[in-house]
């Protein structure tokens, strides 16, 4: 299956204080659940730029 073809389920998501090491935590989260059919992806929340919006998808 091509990955543009893929379809992601969102299984939760969180708002946390914003920090600069955070992507450290979704790289390693997504290097070590891949396999198990999970990715990790965060983003500056919309209402607030002092917190990040962590998502967990199924894929």
């Amino acid at each position: 299956m091509e990955r543009a073809e893929m379809k992601m389920k969102v299984l939760s998501t969180v708002t946390v204080e914003r920090t600069d090491d955070f992507y450290k935590v979704v790289d390693q989260l997504n290097r070590t659940l891949k396999d198990k059919g999970l990715t990790f992806g965060f983003a500056l929340d919309e209402k607030d730029s002092n917190k990040i919006t962590m998502t967990i998808y199924e894929v």
